[in-house]
This record gives structure tokens, C-alpha cells and sequence, in this order.
């Protein structure tokens, strides 16, 4: 299914979007790597092609429209135009809502909604000839309300916003949209989180444990190539969402009860 196609992933440098990349290029596809860090690109590249893989890397803020209008023309004039988007870019932030500063969810939604509508905007109308495809990784965090994540939830519920309407305007010109909301996984990215996160959030997102990575690579392809809308990786997390969906009262009686388990008393 992605033999030979060009597929261009966003944060490709490290995290989800590496993995993703890895297991794109095994099956036969040339990835295209945009991040803002050159060397974490190049180290990226050099890895994939040393297994046999095709990569690329473009060093690019998708938080910028120009910048990325102007990457993406660059991809389609150096390598090809791009088949399938895969928006991994994202930035993560935690903490109590009185001392988050307005400048935080400013920073989460330039990178996690705008910079995929950044990229989305750039790459259209080569998706739209080829016909490709659109992949936004969301979260958990774009189904649910989690404690300590208003900024995070605020930016990932207007991407699934975003995707699922985007879903109805595109799928009568041929190109598929899918929409990933994994839980959280095992990452550099959480690691530093843990470092500083709430007891609260910890104990409310840890409703679901951590998973590798490879379940959610494993179950973002399956669902791709199923030609899943809504990939929820990880069985335990779709049950989760589904429990949470079907019974609400009940899902927040659980959140409620493990948050009071620890929750911190403070002046506001």
C-alpha cells in the first residue's frame, strides 16, 4: 500500500513521528522528514537509510505558513509531491491552570493546531491531485478532559475538530483523512513530563498505562490501511474511550475518585 509513495511526516525527528517514518520506509515508502532540529533530522535520515530505507529531511517551523507553503514546494520540486501527510509535530505542556501562563497556550496551540493547519494548508493541493491522504495525531487528550492538560486538551480538541470536519470536505475529492488519538506512550517526550507533572495529572492519565511505542505504530498503519477514520491505538484505550463516551457520569466518577486520592491542596 505505500510502496513507492512519498510520504511527509512532521516532527519526523523523534518520538512518534520517527517510528511512524521507520516502519513507512519498510514497507517501501520514501519519507520526508520535517522538524526544526537539523542535527536530530540528519541523524534520523542516516538511520533509515542504513536499513535499507529512503529518507529525506527538511529543517522547517510548521508553526510558520509561508515556511511551510515554501517546504513543501520544495519537496515536490526535489523528490515528488507528497501522497500522504502525517501531521506528528506537537509540543506538550502540564501543569494547574491558575499558573499557566496565557503565553503556554499560546506556544501548544501555534504548534499543535495551527502548525498542522500550517502543513495541511502547504500540502493540499498535491494531496488533492494525487489523491493521498491526511493523518493527524491527536490524542486521548482530544476525546477527554484531562486534569493539568488545559492548554494541551484545548489544542488537541480543536485538531479533532478540525479533522473530523475536514474529513467531510475532502472525502468527495478523493483524498482520505484519518484522525489518530493515542493515549500516552513511552517517550522522550513524557520522561521529561515526569519529571515535573501534578500528582492529579499523573494519576488521572495513568487511568490508562503507558504503552510502547511499537503498539501505537502497530495500530496507526493497521488503521490506515483498514481505512479507519477514528485509530485509537491500544485495546485497553478504546475501551477506555468507548466506557467514557457510553457512560459519562461514570467515567468522570472514576477521574474524580483518582484525582481525589491525591489531590493537592494550594492557595489560588
Amino acid at each position: 500500500m505505500f510502496r513507492g509513495k512519498n510520504v511527509v511526516i512532521t516532527g519526523g525527528s523523534s518520538g512518534l513521528g520517527l517510528a511512524l517514518a521507520k516502519k513507512f520506509a519498510e514497507e517501501g515508502a520514501v519519507v520526508i522528514l520535517i522538524a526544526r532540529d537539523q542535527e536530530k533530522l540528519e541523524v534520523a535520515v542516516k538511520g533509515i537509510n542504513r536499513r535499507g530505507g529512503s529518507a529525506h529531511f527538511f529543517p522547517a517551523d510548521v508553526t510558520s505558513g509561508d515556511v511551510m507553503k515554501n517546504t513543501f514546494n520544495r519537496i515536490a520540486a526535489e523528490i515528488g509531491p507528497p501522497d500522504i501527510l502525517v501531521n506528528s509535530a506537537g509540543v506538550l505542556r502540564e501543569g494547574y491552570f491558575d499558573r499557566l501562563s496565557l503565553e503556554t497556550f499560546r506556544e501548544v496551540i501555534e504548534t499543535n493546531y495551527y502548525g498542522v493547519l500550517n502543513a495541511i494548508k502547504a500540502a493540499l493541493p498535491f494531496l488533492i491531485r494525487r489523491q493521498g491522504r491526511i493523518v493527524n495525531i491527536s490524542s486521548v487528550a482530544g476525546l477527554m478532559g484531562v486534569f493539568g492538560y488545559t492548554a494541551y486538551c484545548s489544542s488537541k480538541f480543536a485538531l479533532t475538530g478540525l479533522t473530523e470536519s475536514l474529513r467531510y470536505e475532502m472525502k468527495p475529492l478523493g483524498v482520505r483523512v484519518h484522525l489518530v488519538c493515542p493515549s500516552e506512550f513511552i517517550s522522550a517526550m513524557t520522561f521529561n513530563l515526569s519529571e515535573t507533572r501534578t500528582p492529579e495529572n499523573k494519576a488521572h492519565t495513568l487511568t490508562i498505562p503507558q504503552y510502547d511505542v511499537d503498539t501505537m505504530v502497530r495500530d496507526t498503519i493497521s488503521g490506515i490501511k483498514k481505512g479507519k477514520f477514528l485509530i485509537i491505538p491500544g485495546l485497553l484505550c478504546r475501551l477506555t474511550v468507548w466506557s467514557a463516551k457510553t457512560f459519562p457520569a461514570l467515567g468522570r466518577w472514576i477521574s474524580d475518585f483518582r484525582i481525589r486520592r491525591v489531590f493537592v491542596q494550594r492557595n489560588l
